[in-house]
This record gives C-alpha cells, sequence and structure tokens, in this order.
C-alpha cells in the first residue's frame, strides 16, 4: 500500500454548505482523496476527511487552512465545540505502511508551511508536540480564540510554534498534530437536561478515573430537543464505541433518561465496528461503505 496519510481538518462551520463544499475541495487539491465530510450545525463544525501520500495531504492541508481563512470569521463564530481557529485542527494518522513517524514529520512541515504561506499561527500537539504540555490538545486550546487572543501576547506558555505571539484576526490559531487512529463518537440521550448528559461525560473521562482513552464533554442539542455525551475515543482497542455505548446507556438508565441513539462522525476502522455494530448501538445514518475507511481506500485507490 505504500505510505499513507489520513488527515482530519476541523473547521469551525457547519452550517454554510457553500463554505464547507469549497473548503473541503480545497484540502483535497493536492491530490489526496476526499473520503468524507461531516457537518454539525449545533457543533458549527465540520469534519474533513482526506487520505493520501505524505506529500499530498501536506499540500492539501496548507491549501485547505488557507481557504478556511478566507471563508470563516471567528468573531462571528458561535456553536457548542470549543475551537481556537477558522481551521481549528488539522491532525495526521499513520495508515497502511505508514508510522507515527511519517505523521510527525508531516504534521511539523505543514505547521511551519501555514505560517509561511497562511499567515495563520500553529500549535503542534499530540505526538507532534515539542512543549510536553501540548501533547493533550484540551490544554492547547484552553481559553479557545478569545482567550488565547487576549493572552498570548504576555503569556509564554501560549507563544505558538510557528509565528508571531498574536492570533490571526478572524482565522485564529491552528493546532497541527500527529495521533493514532481517534474515533469521533456521540451518544444522544432524549432529554433536555444538559446536566444529565455533563454528569455521565465526567464520569466516563479517562482523566477522571473514567474508561481508558476516553475524552467526554456533554452538549445541548436544540435543534433536535435533546443532549448529547460527546467523545473521542482515542485509542479504541482500550475502549471500544460499543463499550461506551454500554456504559453511557447504564448510567442513562439509572439516570431514568432514555437513550435516543448514537452517532459515528467521519469514518471509523472496521475493527472498531464488528459485525451488527451498528444495530448494537443504534447508529443515526450509519453507512459502512460510506464510513468504515477500508471500504472508501479501497473505492479511492482501485
Amino acid at each position: 500500500m505504500g505510505i499513507l496519510l489520513e488527515c482530519v481538518p476541523n473547521i469551525s462551520n457547519g452550517r454554510d454548505e457553500d463554505v464547507i463544499r469549497t473548503v473541503a475541495r480545497a484540502f483535497a487539491a493536492g491530490g489526496a482523496a476526499l473520503l468524507g465530510t461531516d457537518s454539525d450545525a449545533d457543533h458549527n463544525r465540520s469534519v474533513i476527511t482526506i487520505v493520501g501520500t505524505p506529500q499530498e495531504v501536506i499540500e492539501g492541508a496548507v491549501r485547505g487552512v488557507i481557504a478556511a481563512r478566507d471563508a470563516i470569521d471567528l468573531t462571528a463564530h458561535e456553536g457548542a465545540h470549543p475551537r481556537m481557529g477558522a481551521t481549528d485542527v488539522v491532525p495526521f494518522i499513520p495508515l497502511g505502511d505508514g508510522d507515527m513517524e511519517d505523521a510527525v514529520l508531516a504534521a511539523r512541515a505543514t505547521a511551519e508551511r501555514i505560517w509561511r504561506e497562511a499567515g495563520v499561527p500553529t500549535y503542534l500537539y499530540g505526538d507532534a508536540a515539542q512543549v510536553a504540555e501540548r501533547a493533550n490538545l484540551a490544554k492547547v486550546r484552553r481559553g479557545q480564540f478569545e482567550g488565547i487572543r487576549d493572552s498570548i501576547a504576555d503569556d509564554a506558555t501560549r507563544l505558538p510554534d510557528f509565528g508571531d505571539a498574536a492570533v490571526h484576526p478572524t482565522a485564529g490559531i491552528t493546532g497541527v498534530g500527529a495521533r493514532f487512529f481517534l474515533v469521533a463518537y456521540n451518544v444522544n440521550l432524549d432529554t433536555e437536561d444538559l446536566d444529565a448528559a455533563k454528569e455521565i461525560a465526567v464520569a466516563i473521562r479517562e482523566k477522571n478515573g473514567g474508561m481508558p482513552g476516553v475524552k467526554a464533554m456533554g452538549f445541548a442539542l436544540p435543534e433536535k430537543g435533546q443532549v448529547q455525551v460527546s467523545m473521542n475515543l482515542v485509542d479504541y482497542r482500550k475502549t471500544s464505541p460499543i463499550q461506551a455505548f454500554d456504559e453511557i446507556a447504564a448510567r442513562a438508565a439509572k439516570a431514568g433518561v432514555p437513550v435516543a441513539g448514537s452517532e459515528v462522525v467521519g469514518l471509523i476502522p472496521a475493527a472498531a465496528c464488528p459485525e451488527g455494530f451498528a444495530e448494537r448501538v443504534r447508529v443515526i445514518d450509519f453507512d459502512a461503505d460510506e464510513q468504515i475507511i477500508e471500504r472508501r481506500l479501497g473505492r479511492s485507490r482501485s
């Protein structure tokens, strides 16, 4: 298969279809295959997935950040999901014969080019971090766009890895990282009680003594009249979507809250969704041919 990298940019727009389409095409303009775009209006965020050689995904990442810079104004942005940049994060994930070092090298090259060619400062995070505290994305994004904007000039811990001590006035600052395959997985609760989702999220987080490899937050979904436990499963080998669903469902049942279903955001490896997975965890609008990465990659490279 050769060295392939997946790149999963998250942009801070989940509502304007024209903007999302334009930016997604820019991310694929370096020759990488565009495997998917998943948007959420409540989060006001879109997750774009491209796969290609290191050269293809690096070029695409730079072009995509430029397109997002020109189309998204964070000073007018609001949504449920934390964000610090018009392109919030650009993670690289090794596939095929690639390894983590390939992803790290791509991330560092991309971060430098984003600053030089787009004028957007960058933080390196995850396995690409050059500052130990920045391995954790939540710490990198602390304070979001407004907090970083207001403190970056005076707080040495907030200085970018590439760029001046100031965010881009409308595009903010972008995190560029390298990591293992992350599964973005949400469980929706059929209630408008946001505290219920937040309490479950706090309980299942790894950092609070919960499930290994789980990061979680509680969000309101006003368009659905529901709330959501939104998760990043940073290593599905430690906690799978099925295990996460079962734990949340059990805690929700104790609180007398029905589970409305679950969502896979973007792509997922075949190993993380065994036979019967969608029915087992009541996944909403799951298309195995479109969302299982091995199936999509096989078609795009055939």
